[in-house]
């Protein structure tokens, strides 16, 4: 078992992100010391925690990572990191014209001054 600080360490979750994950149901402590409330969490929630800091680093929602959460077979798990693969690259897109838009803009200006 290992207490927060220590599974913090180990998962690259902060502390604060390990209590509101609990809080939202997404990951709970294996156990909870009825005498001090200290949360210790155990080596199957490594698996969990690991996956959930991957999850947010895609940018899932929590809403999405609780329904990832929910569904224990992760049965569709594939199908929403491609979904949101193609989110990503649609934003890269969109970024890229947005990149392209301001260099005509700024070209434009320049040509005025001449």
């Amino acid at each position: 078992m290992y207490k927060v600080s220590e599974f913090s360490e180990m998962t690259g979750l902060s502390k604060e992100t390990l209590r509101y994950y609990a809080e939202v149901k997404l990951i709970e402590p294996a156990y909870i010391d009825p005498k001090n409330n200290y949360r210790y969490y155990d080596d199957g929630s490594f698996f969990l925690a690991i996956l959930l800091g991957k999850l947010r680093r895609f940018g899932f929602t929590i809403q999405e990572m609780i329904s990832v959460m929910e569904d224990e077979s992760f049965a569709h798990l594939e199908e929403l990191i491609q979904q949101k693969k193609k989110n990503i690259q649609m934003q890269m897109e969109d970024l890229q014209l947005k990149m392209e838009e301001i260099d005509e803009f700024l070209a434009s200006g320049k040509e005025e001054e001449q």
